[in-house]
């Protein structure tokens, strides 16, 4: 046997038993439920547009969001001279990522297209390229349901829904009315009262006559503002006597100057760390009421409903990239002798983590179509439930998936910590669990025709599966009993979410993949962890199903 020579790192450093990179390949054709899902939602007219977005995600996309990442924004509050600029700087690939989510109308499809499907199409462009990079969606999601929320004040819907809906992305800080297309944030957190905006303290002066469509002056400070470097925002202040209203507040005044809109610093967050959330003062600044006085809560929840949708989507997105993660790996790396793919333990987990994808994904893109339809009823209270219950389980989905990798897994290199902490998000932003799962119980109680559609859809599956009937109507008594409501609203909205996820997977998905999530969100035979289901499932046929193969 011959000996590697004193200092020859060529054998000590011979690369092997490592998984090619997962890149070069469309990550929407490859991703078999959404494909499936499209078609069936109404949105299959823009599957040449998905199939080129899946292409650019799968290639340039992934290391636009690791440069992204890597070089966070920064803020620049004066220019040289002292004068207040209030501008937060991006690294190129930022742009990058924007120019595309833009120029496919991620932030507007549905009000650009008037056509069936509309929403179903955005939402599977959404969860194809916010996979390899879920920060830059923040602007994307509030432009696009800043629109309904524009509505409540037809004037200012005229001035700003052509800029809101352009194909053209302009990052440049100048008025909005010189610009090919605006982007819109929002500004209602206050540090003292978080998600109970009615204890927020910024008060609105009238301007002349005030009212609908009038002008006033802002003054206090916001604690989250999204995404800063907008060109419009919708923020939440008192008027006196009134309450808490809803204004468009500018970044540059109609003359021309900038508004009284002053960045204070630029959160240090866990994740979500390419995009820019701000602290904001108001000096004064320039806005316009939209909709009637006191009414903000009821005129801000359109953009909330659509910005929730949007948490699903991305939660839905990250579980779909990390599951393709880990079953490539687990299809190349070896251990003990064999594929780690074809480990029965390690299959188990592979499969679970499959699964969960697959009905968030399934979810996701059927309620889209309650957003095509119209369907108030079940779109109000199916979103409240889903993105309780998705956004919720992205993050244990995420730690899983890390361990499929192991070491490997917890470097940056891999994007893995980078999903891991962004998982967390989508459970906070509009709304954490306990603010969603009373929402849902105030649609229950004070909307009419909530419960009625909600069960109306869980219908659709009747008979198919045993467990699934068993389970609905375990949640229908659930339902009708108002005993500790509250207390028990998690568990309840948890039932509502696996009832309708069941539902949709015994229509929708093959028979190993309903036969597992039956088996086991069902009728109990799983444990607390991924990777416990029962062993008559078909492993192989699932996780073949989800990976992305080279």
């Amino acid at each position: 046997m011959s000996l590697a020579p004193p200092g020859d790192t060529q054998v000590t450093h011979a690369v092997s038993n490592q998984p090619p990179p997962l890149e070069g390949i469309d990550l929407f054709t490859t991703n078999r439920p959404l494909v499936e899902a499209l078609e069936r939602e109404g949105g299959g007219w823009a599957r040449a547009d998905a199939v080129m977005v899946g292409e650019i995600a799968g290639g340039d996309a992934i290391r636009w969001g690791f440069e992204a990442n890597e070089n966070p924004p920064r803020l620049k509050t004066h220019d040289r001279f002292g004068n207040r600029v209030d501008q937060v700087e991006f690294h190129p690939s930022w742009h990058r990522l924007m120019q595309t989510s833009v120029e496919h109308a991620i932030h507007a499809l549905p009000w650009r297209e008037e056509r069936a499907g509309a929403h179903a199409a955005r939402t599977a462009l959404s969860l194809t390229f916010s996979q390899v990079e879920a920060g830059h969606g923040c602007p994307i999601t509030m432009t696009f349901a800043a629109v309904p929320a524009l509505r409540a004040q037809p004037e200012l819907l005229d001035v700003w829904e052509e800029r809101l809906t352009s194909a053209r992305y302009d990052s440049r800080d100048v008025p909005a009315a010189e610009k090919t297309g605006a982007l819109c944030g929002m500004g209602m957190t206050e540090k003292q009262g978080g998600s109970d905006v009615r204890a927020n303290t910024t008060v609105a002066r009238a301007v002349g006559g005030g009212g609908p469509g009038g002008e006033y002056a802002l003054t206090g400070h916001k604690w989250f503002c999204s995404a800063p470097m907008c060109d419009l925002f919708l923020v939440l202040a008192q008027i006196e006597g009134e309450g808490v209203s809803c204004f468009a507040v500018p970044r540059w005044r109609p003359d021309g100057t900038r508004n009284a809109f002053h960045l204070q610093r630029l959160k240090d967050k866990l994740g979500n760390r390419s995009n820019a959330s701000s602290e904001v003062e108001f000096a004064g600044a320039y806005g316009q009421l939209v909709g009637e006085p006191g009414r903000g809560v009821a005129t801000i929840i359109e953009m909330v409903n659509h910005t929730r949708l949007d948490c699903v989507i991305g939660s839905a997105a990250g579980m779909r990239w990390a599951t393709a993660l880990a079953t490539h790996h687990a299809a190349h790396r070896s251990a003990f002798g064999r594929l780690l793919i074809e480990q029965p333990l390690m299959a188990n987990v592979l499969a679970d983590l499959c699964v969960e994808s697959e009905a968030a994904t399934i979810a996701a893109m059927r309620l889209a179509r309650a957003y095509d339809e119209q369907d108030h009823p079940f779109k109000r209270i199916a979103t409240a439930v889903m993105k309780y219950w998705v956004c919720k389980r992205n993050a244990q989905h995420a730690a899983e998936a890390i361990e499929v990798l192991g070491g490997n897994g917890y470097v940056e290199e891999s994007g893995m910590p980078r999903l891991y902490r962004e998982a967390p998000l989508n459970s906070i932003w509009e709304g954490s669990g306990n603010v969603m799962c009373l929402d849902v119980l105030r649609a229950l109680h004070r909307e009419e025709g909530t419960r009625d559609a909600f069960l109306a859809e869980l219908a659709l599956a009747g008979g198919a599966d045993p467990r699934l009937d068993a389970h609905v109507a375990r949640l229908r008594d659930e339902l009708a009993d108002p005993t500790d409501a509250e207390l028990r609203a998690r568990r309840l909205v948890e039932a509502m979410a696996l009832a309708l996820q069941g539902s949709l997977v015994v229509r929708h998905a093959p028979p190993a993949v309903a036969e597992a999530f039956c088996a086991a969100r069902l009728a109990g035979d799983h444990g607390h962890a991924f990777g416990t289901l029962p062993p008559h499932v078909d492993f192989a046929s699932i996780v073949e199903r989800n990976r992305p193969a080279l």
